[in-house]
C-alpha cells in the first residue's frame, strides 16, 4: 500500500445542509490481499478480454437481489474491475494499468478506450450470499 497517496473530498450541499468527507487513499483503503484478487478473478467474476479500441459498457437487463423477499426489488447494479493494460475512463480521462468502477441503474455506463487489451471483470459484493437472487446482463459494445 506504500504506492498509495492522495486524498479525495466529498461535499455534500443541500437547503440548510453542508458537510465534507475526506477519504484517504490509504487510510480509508480496504486492503485486498492477493490470493483474494486471484479468488475474485479466477472464481467469482466472470470476464472478458477487451482489445484496442474504445467501447461502452452498461447494464442491459436484470437486477441484483440482496434479499429473496418477494416485498424488496433487486438493484440493476454491477461492480467491474478492469486491469492489465492501458485503460482511459473517458470520465476521468486518466490512463491508468487498473479501475474500479460501478454500475448503477440502466442509463449509467462506462466509456472506455482501451489502449492496451486489458481484462474487465463483472462481479457483486454481498455479506450473506444464500439469499442472493437475480443477475444483471452487462452490454459491451466496441464503437
Amino acid at each position: 500500500m506504500e504506492d498509495n497517496e492522495g486524498e479525495v473530498v466529498v461535499s455534500v450541499e443541500g437547503p440548510g445542509y453542508s458537510d465534507n468527507l475526506t477519504v484517504h487513499s490509504k487510510y480509508n483503503c480496504h486492503f485486498i490481499d492477493p490470493d483474494t484478487m486471484r479468488s475474485l478473478e479466477q472464481e467469482i467474476s466472470v470476464s472478458r478480454t477487451l482489445q484496442r479500441g474504445t467501447y461502452i459498457l452498461r447494464i442491459k437487463s436484470g437486477a441484483f437481489g440482496y434479499r429473496s423477499e418477494p416485498s424488496l426489488q433487486g438493484e440493476p447494479i454491477v461492480l467491474l474491475w478492469i486491469y492489465g493494460g492501458k485503460v482511459v475512463n473517458q470520465q476521468t480521462g486518466i490512463e491508468v494499468a487498473a479501475t474500479w468502477i460501478s454500475l448503477n441503474g440502466y442509463s449509467d455506463m462506462l466509456r472506455l478506450e482501451v489502449r492496451e487489451a486489458a481484462t474487465v471483470c463483472a462481479f457483486f459484493f454481498d455479506t450473506y450470499l444464500e439469499d442472493n437472487q437475480g443477475e444483471v446482463t452487462l452490454s459491451v459494445t466496441r464503437i
